[in-house]
Protein backbone atom coordinates (compact mmCIF):
# COMPACT_ATOMS: atom_id res chain seq x y z
CA UNK A 1 0.00 0.00 0.00
CA UNK A 2 2.96 2.10 0.45
CA UNK A 3 4.67 1.79 -2.73
CA UNK A 4 1.00 2.03 -4.52
CA UNK A 5 0.09 5.66 -2.29
CA UNK A 6 3.90 6.74 -2.83
CA UNK A 7 3.54 6.26 -7.03
CA UNK A 8 -0.18 7.82 -6.89
CA UNK A 9 1.11 10.74 -4.84
CA UNK A 10 4.30 11.30 -7.25
CA UNK A 11 2.13 11.34 -10.46
CA UNK A 12 -0.31 13.88 -8.64
CA UNK A 13 2.61 16.17 -7.46
CA UNK A 14 3.55 15.47 -11.95
CA UNK A 15 0.25 16.82 -12.85
CA UNK A 16 0.36 19.87 -10.18
CA UNK A 17 3.65 21.29 -11.63
CA UNK A 18 1.98 20.73 -15.18
CA UNK A 19 -0.71 23.06 -14.12
CA UNK A 20 1.62 25.45 -12.57
CA UNK A 21 1.06 24.83 -9.13
CA UNK A 22 4.10 24.28 -7.49
CA UNK A 23 2.70 24.42 -3.50
CA UNK A 24 0.06 21.43 -4.46
CA UNK A 25 2.92 19.66 -6.22
CA UNK A 26 5.92 20.16 -3.53
CA UNK A 27 3.16 18.70 -1.33
CA UNK A 28 2.21 15.60 -2.93
CA UNK A 29 6.69 15.08 -3.92
CA UNK A 30 6.73 15.12 -0.16
CA UNK A 31 4.36 12.90 0.28
CA UNK A 32 5.57 10.25 -1.71
CA UNK A 33 9.17 10.75 -0.42
CA UNK A 34 7.69 10.17 3.22
CA UNK A 35 6.05 7.01 1.76
CA UNK A 36 8.79 5.90 -0.49
CA UNK A 37 10.77 5.68 2.49
CA UNK A 38 8.57 4.08 4.90
CA UNK A 39 8.47 1.53 2.31
CA UNK A 40 12.27 1.10 1.99
CA UNK A 41 11.62 1.87 -2.35
CA UNK A 42 15.16 3.39 -3.42
CA UNK A 43 14.00 3.31 -6.78
CA UNK A 44 10.93 5.77 -5.87
CA UNK A 45 13.15 7.99 -3.60
CA UNK A 46 15.54 8.75 -6.20
CA UNK A 47 12.52 9.29 -8.43
CA UNK A 48 11.18 11.64 -6.01
CA UNK A 49 14.38 14.02 -5.83
CA UNK A 50 14.50 13.82 -9.36
CA UNK A 51 11.11 15.23 -10.14
CA UNK A 52 11.44 17.45 -6.96
CA UNK A 53 14.86 19.45 -9.29
CA UNK A 54 12.47 19.28 -12.07
CA UNK A 55 10.11 21.71 -10.04
CA UNK A 56 13.31 23.73 -9.14
CA UNK A 57 14.46 24.10 -12.33
CA UNK A 58 10.77 25.14 -13.41
CA UNK A 59 11.40 28.02 -10.80
CA UNK A 60 14.52 28.94 -11.94
CA UNK A 61 16.53 27.99 -8.76
CA UNK A 62 19.51 26.25 -10.48
CA UNK A 63 21.03 25.74 -7.00
CA UNK A 64 18.43 23.12 -5.48
CA UNK A 65 17.86 22.11 -8.97
CA UNK A 66 21.50 21.02 -8.38
CA UNK A 67 21.42 19.81 -5.45
CA UNK A 68 18.61 17.58 -5.77
CA UNK A 69 19.79 16.19 -8.81
CA UNK A 70 23.15 15.21 -6.75
CA UNK A 71 21.37 13.73 -4.24
CA UNK A 72 19.03 11.58 -6.23
CA UNK A 73 21.94 10.10 -7.80
CA UNK A 74 23.70 8.97 -4.39
CA UNK A 75 20.62 6.32 -3.93
CA UNK A 76 22.12 2.46 -4.29
CA UNK A 77 21.43 0.74 -6.85
CA UNK A 78 19.81 2.91 -9.09
CA UNK A 79 18.26 1.24 -12.86
CA UNK A 80 20.21 3.20 -15.86
CA UNK A 81 17.04 4.54 -16.43
CA UNK A 82 16.87 6.93 -12.98
CA UNK A 83 20.48 7.88 -13.06
CA UNK A 84 20.02 9.21 -16.79
CA UNK A 85 17.40 11.51 -15.22
CA UNK A 86 19.28 12.54 -12.28
CA UNK A 87 21.93 13.12 -14.05
CA UNK A 88 20.43 15.58 -17.43
CA UNK A 89 18.39 17.40 -13.90
CA UNK A 90 22.18 18.44 -12.73
CA UNK A 91 23.41 19.20 -16.16
CA UNK A 92 20.27 21.43 -16.72
CA UNK A 93 20.94 23.30 -12.93
CA UNK A 94 24.43 23.79 -14.51
CA UNK A 95 23.19 25.58 -17.67
CA UNK A 96 21.09 28.11 -15.43
CA UNK A 97 24.01 28.76 -14.10
CA UNK A 98 25.49 29.48 -16.88
CA UNK A 99 28.36 26.63 -17.02
CA UNK A 100 28.45 24.98 -20.45
CA UNK A 101 31.39 22.56 -19.88
CA UNK A 102 30.02 21.17 -16.58
CA UNK A 103 26.07 21.30 -18.01
CA UNK A 104 27.18 19.64 -21.68
CA UNK A 105 29.51 16.67 -19.68
CA UNK A 106 26.33 16.11 -17.75
CA UNK A 107 24.10 15.67 -21.03
CA UNK A 108 26.59 13.28 -22.33
CA UNK A 109 26.79 11.49 -19.26
CA UNK A 110 23.36 11.10 -19.56
CA UNK A 111 22.78 9.99 -23.14
CA UNK A 112 25.13 7.36 -22.00
CA UNK A 113 23.07 5.98 -19.56
CA UNK A 114 19.79 6.15 -21.54
CA UNK A 115 21.37 4.32 -23.95
CA UNK A 116 21.97 1.38 -21.49
CA UNK A 117 19.68 -1.51 -22.03
CA UNK A 118 16.94 -1.41 -19.19
CA UNK A 119 16.52 -4.39 -17.46
CA UNK A 120 13.39 -5.50 -16.09
CA UNK A 121 13.41 -5.09 -12.40
CA UNK A 122 10.85 -6.76 -9.91
CA UNK A 123 11.28 -4.64 -7.42
CA UNK A 124 10.54 -1.09 -9.24
CA UNK A 125 7.25 -1.06 -11.21
CA UNK A 126 8.50 2.64 -12.12
CA UNK A 127 8.15 3.62 -15.79
CA UNK A 128 11.57 5.16 -17.05
CA UNK A 129 10.95 4.14 -20.98
CA UNK A 130 10.53 7.63 -21.89
CA UNK A 131 14.12 8.65 -20.98
CA UNK A 132 15.50 7.77 -24.08
CA UNK A 133 18.41 9.46 -26.11
CA UNK A 134 16.11 11.68 -27.97
CA UNK A 135 14.66 13.10 -24.35
CA UNK A 136 18.25 13.74 -23.22
CA UNK A 137 19.02 15.66 -26.29
CA UNK A 138 15.87 17.72 -26.41
CA UNK A 139 16.30 18.67 -23.02
CA UNK A 140 20.14 19.31 -23.86
CA UNK A 141 18.14 21.88 -26.60
CA UNK A 142 16.05 23.94 -24.37
CA UNK A 143 19.42 24.67 -22.05
CA UNK A 144 21.39 25.78 -25.47
CA UNK A 145 19.06 28.54 -24.98
CA UNK A 146 20.11 29.25 -21.83
CA UNK A 147 23.58 28.83 -22.46
CA UNK A 148 22.97 31.44 -25.46
CA UNK A 149 23.08 29.73 -28.95
CA UNK A 150 18.95 29.29 -30.09
CA UNK A 151 20.35 27.90 -33.38
CA UNK A 152 22.05 24.84 -31.74
CA UNK A 153 18.96 24.46 -30.35
CA UNK A 154 16.45 24.87 -33.24
CA UNK A 155 18.74 21.80 -34.89
CA UNK A 156 18.20 19.62 -32.10
CA UNK A 157 14.88 20.40 -31.60
CA UNK A 158 13.44 19.91 -34.92
CA UNK A 159 15.95 16.75 -35.22
CA UNK A 160 13.90 15.32 -32.20
CA UNK A 161 10.43 16.43 -32.63
CA UNK A 162 10.16 15.07 -35.94
CA UNK A 163 10.77 11.52 -34.23
CA UNK A 164 8.19 11.88 -31.23
CA UNK A 165 5.82 9.41 -30.98
CA UNK A 166 2.85 10.68 -31.37
CA UNK A 167 1.40 9.46 -28.05
CA UNK A 168 3.49 12.37 -26.14
CA UNK A 169 0.86 15.10 -27.48
CA UNK A 170 1.61 17.35 -24.01
CA UNK A 171 5.39 17.13 -24.01
CA UNK A 172 4.94 17.55 -27.93
CA UNK A 173 3.42 21.11 -26.75
CA UNK A 174 6.28 21.83 -24.52
CA UNK A 175 8.73 20.90 -27.10
CA UNK A 176 7.35 23.38 -29.69
CA UNK A 177 6.67 25.91 -27.47
CA UNK A 178 10.47 25.77 -26.54
CA UNK A 179 11.27 25.22 -30.28
CA UNK A 180 9.13 28.05 -30.37
CA UNK A 181 11.39 30.22 -28.12
CA UNK A 182 14.66 29.16 -29.58
CA UNK A 183 13.31 30.90 -32.47
CA UNK A 184 12.61 34.16 -31.39
CA UNK A 185 16.08 34.27 -29.95
CA UNK A 186 17.63 33.28 -32.98
CA UNK A 187 15.75 36.34 -34.76
CA UNK A 188 13.38 34.10 -36.27
CA UNK A 189 9.82 35.88 -35.34
CA UNK A 190 7.84 34.33 -38.50
CA UNK A 191 9.42 30.96 -37.87
CA UNK A 192 8.78 31.11 -34.30
CA UNK A 193 4.96 32.54 -34.44
CA UNK A 194 4.19 29.43 -37.07
CA UNK A 195 5.44 27.10 -34.52
CA UNK A 196 4.18 28.48 -31.28
CA UNK A 197 1.24 28.41 -33.30
CA UNK A 198 1.16 24.87 -33.52
CA UNK A 199 1.99 24.12 -29.62
CA UNK A 200 -0.71 26.77 -29.21
CA UNK A 201 -3.32 24.48 -30.48
CA UNK A 202 -2.07 21.32 -28.15
CA UNK A 203 -1.97 23.69 -24.81
CA UNK A 204 -5.66 25.06 -25.88
CA UNK A 205 -6.22 21.05 -25.23
CA UNK A 206 -4.18 20.27 -22.62
CA UNK A 207 -4.04 22.93 -20.18
CA UNK A 208 0.03 22.67 -19.57
CA UNK A 209 1.39 25.48 -17.94
CA UNK A 210 4.23 24.71 -18.63
CA UNK A 211 3.38 24.78 -22.55
CA UNK A 212 1.30 28.24 -21.31
CA UNK A 213 5.09 29.53 -19.97
CA UNK A 214 7.53 29.11 -22.66
CA UNK A 215 4.91 30.90 -25.37
CA UNK A 216 4.37 33.72 -22.99
CA UNK A 217 8.23 34.12 -23.17
CA UNK A 218 7.47 33.87 -27.12
CA UNK A 219 5.04 36.17 -27.32
CA UNK A 220 7.55 39.09 -25.15
CA UNK A 221 9.82 37.74 -27.80
CA UNK A 222 7.86 38.74 -30.96
CA UNK A 223 5.41 41.13 -29.38
CA UNK A 224 6.94 43.90 -31.11
CA UNK A 225 6.77 41.93 -34.25
CA UNK A 226 3.07 42.13 -35.31
CA UNK A 227 3.34 43.55 -38.60
CA UNK A 228 4.29 40.03 -39.49
CA UNK A 229 1.23 38.09 -40.48
CA UNK A 230 2.03 34.99 -38.18
CA UNK A 231 3.08 36.59 -35.12
CA UNK A 232 0.11 39.06 -35.15
CA UNK A 233 -2.05 35.54 -35.41
CA UNK A 234 -0.15 33.71 -32.68
CA UNK A 235 -0.33 37.44 -30.83
CA UNK A 236 -4.33 37.15 -30.62
CA UNK A 237 -4.93 33.47 -30.43
CA UNK A 238 -2.67 33.63 -27.37
CA UNK A 239 -4.04 35.86 -25.26
CA UNK A 240 -7.71 34.27 -25.73
CA UNK A 241 -6.23 30.86 -24.45
CA UNK A 242 -4.21 32.46 -21.80
CA UNK A 243 -7.62 34.93 -20.74
CA UNK A 244 -9.93 31.47 -20.90
CA UNK A 245 -7.15 29.83 -18.74
CA UNK A 246 -6.73 32.75 -16.19
CA UNK A 247 -10.62 32.87 -15.67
Amino acid sequence: MLRIGGRTAEFLGWLYQDLGDFRAAGYWSDRAMEWAQEAADNHMQSYVLFRKSHQAASQVNAERTIGLARAAQRVPSLTSGISALAAQQEATGYALQRNPKAALAKFDEARELASLPTANDPASTLDTSYCTPAYIEMQRANCWIDLGDPLRAVQLFEDEIAALPQIYRNDRGVYLARLARAYGKAGEPEQGAETATKALAIAAQTGSARTLAELAAVSRAVGSRQSVPAVATFIERFQIVRDRFAA
